[in-house]
């Protein structure tokens, strides 16, 4: 029975994974009709300063093409993938426990987005704002391949994007009882300072861009604190007193 079992289990899992995967491969479908538009809207949109694209090899745009639209791909096929895996799991929730994690799925998305916006419409133009005084103060002619320009914009603005998920991982450690707001408070000071230096390390080396940066992770953090430290005390509350 247990074999019968395991083996429904495995199907069922095959079947969610297979239904994610058809989904990422409508959405590269999609991807690859509005990579351009999505190009030539950042390209018309330039961060801090007007920047001109050059290719270096006969692929290089090829390969930005691509990359765009699994960027978009991934990027949408992630709710998808959260909630099949919530399917997955779901007979063994109960009722309370699938509506609220049955949130995190478009939550999840949600915060992603807004991390990913503030990363390219603030950390990205500052940090390549600062970089050109850089190169300028040296004396260095700029010339910025596009393959260079979309490494550097993809290593600035998805980390960001993750560090939005903050709220999110903090809760379901809640939940799993890992975390306690009694723990939280007693690690603040010590996120402030991991945070300050992630803040550091992802920011442009001036005291403005730092402030830029840390100050909305620490705010996260602080956003994080109160939603587990609600979510605890209505656990605790909904427990019933012997």
């Amino acid at each position: 029975m247990e074999a019968k079992e395991m083996v429904g289990h495995l199907t069922e899992l095959r079947r969610r994974l297979l239904i994610a995967a058809a989904w990422f491969l409508l959405m590269l479908v999609a991807g690859l009709y509005v990579s351009p538009h999505l190009l030539r809207y950042i390209q018309s949109q330039p961060a801090a300063v007007p920047i001109e694209w050059n290719v270096f090899g006969f692929t290089d745009g090829l390969a930005i093409y691509m990359k765009c639209a699994f960027v978009f791909a991934a990027l949408f096929t992630l709710p998808v993938l959260m909630y099949q895996v919530w399917h997955f799991v779901r007979p063994g929730l109960t009722e309370e426990e699938a509506r609220g994690t049955l949130l995190y799925v478009p939550a999840s998305f949600v915060l992603f987005g807004i991390g990913l916006t503030f990363s390219y419409l603030v950390a990205f133009p500052m940090m390549v704002g600062f970089m050109k005084k850089l190169n300028g103060s040296i004396g260095a002619v700029e010339t910025y391949g596009i393959d260079k320009y979309f490494t550097f914009l993809f290593h600035t603005v998805v980390p960001l994007g993750f560090a939005f998920e903050m709220p999110l991982v903090v809760l379901f450690l809640t939940r799993l009882g890992l975390l306690t707001p009694e723990r939280l408070k007693a690690t603040r000071k010590y996120a402030y300072v991991g945070l300050a230096v992630l803040g550091t390390c992802i920011s442009p080396p001036d005291f403005v861009s730092h402030l830029s940066v840390t100050i909305p992770l620490i705010l996260l953090f602080e956003v994080s604190t109160a939603v587990a430290g609600r979510y605890y005390r209505r656990r605790l509350s909904a427990v019933p007193t012997p």
